[in-house]
């Protein structure tokens, strides 16, 4: 019997027939990497966090104008990279904590930063504590946020509405008084005595229990469709042109319709509470 190098069987025992060698199976390689559709959203979220952080760096040289459009800069990235996340299915639990993060910097540290830069150090202890609320507030409704994002039962969001004054809205409101000063140049919109309580006053919106309106649960209906375009266009327009003139409106609506919120809330409240669900 003649040995066989490669392990085949003898072909003498089998009748002459020849036989094959059996080959070892190859199996698959799973794909190396993260896919774009993984990385993309998280992209935009650490593009925010630069952006907000930049606009420490402008205050620190005084150029308020710069540090203020970063954090708007930030505001937008901050809401369309969950809305990327949902278009490519990258959703992730490490996009979500990246999320907070970059919020928590962007629209309170940040903030708070440039506003002591800017006023709130002509006070150094009131004005650092009212800086030190309005960024530790903004991590306080974000924390509060991820512990209740797993929660089945959760009244407000069910209903259509959000838990206090969301980070972004907040940080836009603590920049009003420079909204309405780099437009008007009135003194009074710079003194410490107006922005620190202001600053305390936002602050607090965000860590309340307020009912606000949230806005991607409106819907409008079809037959305003065309007229919804006009002022999509007409504001974006005012933004290019006269960008203070126009947040400091957005900023003074929005805080208008707080009042509006917590009412239609109630009434949205009194059939749930009724029908057993429960107040919150």
């Amino acid at each position: 019997m003649s040995d066989v190098g490669d392990g085949a069987p003898d072909a003498a025992l089998l009748g002459g027939a020849s036989v094959r060698p059996v080959r070892p199976r190859r199996f698959s390689r799973p794909p190396r990497g993260l896919p774009l559709r993984a990385i993309a959203p998280n992209a935009v979220t650490a593009l925010a966090l630069c952006s907000g952080l930049s606009g420490v760096r402008f205050a620190i040289s005084g150029e308020w104008e710069k540090a203020v459009a970063m954090i708007m800069v930030a505001g937008v990235l901050d809401g369309i990279d969950g809305r990327i996340a949902r278009l490519l299915r990258g959703e992730s639990r490490f996009g979500a904590e990246l999320d907070s993060l970059s919020d928590a910097i962007s629209f309170g540290v940040a903030p708070a930063l440039i506003l002591y830069l800017w006023t709130l150090s002509a006070l150094p202890r009131v004005g650092w504590i009212s800086a030190l609320l309005l960024a530790v507030f903004c991590a306080l409704r974000l924390a509060r946020f991820n512990a209740q994002i797993d929660e089945t039962v959760q009244p407000h969001k069910s209903a259509g509405f959000l838990t206090g004054v969301p980070a972004p809205a907040g940080a836009g409101l603590a920049l009003l008084p420079m909204f309405l000063w780099f437009w008007t140049d009135e003194p009074l919109l710079a003194s410490p005595y107006l922005v620190a309580p202001w600053a305390v006053f936002v602050a607090v919106l965000m860590v309340s229990s307020v009912a606000t309106f949230s806005w991607s649960s409106l819907r409008l209906r079809r037959s305003i469709r065309f007229e919804a375009l006009a002022v999509i266009v007409l504001l974006g327009a005012a933004l290019i042109n006269v960008p203070w003139h126009t947040l400091s409106v957005i900023a003074i609506l929005y805080l208008a319709t707080i009042p509006f919120s917590i009412a239609a809330y109630a009434r949205v409240r009194r059939p749930r509470a009724v029908g057993g669900s429960g107040p919150e």
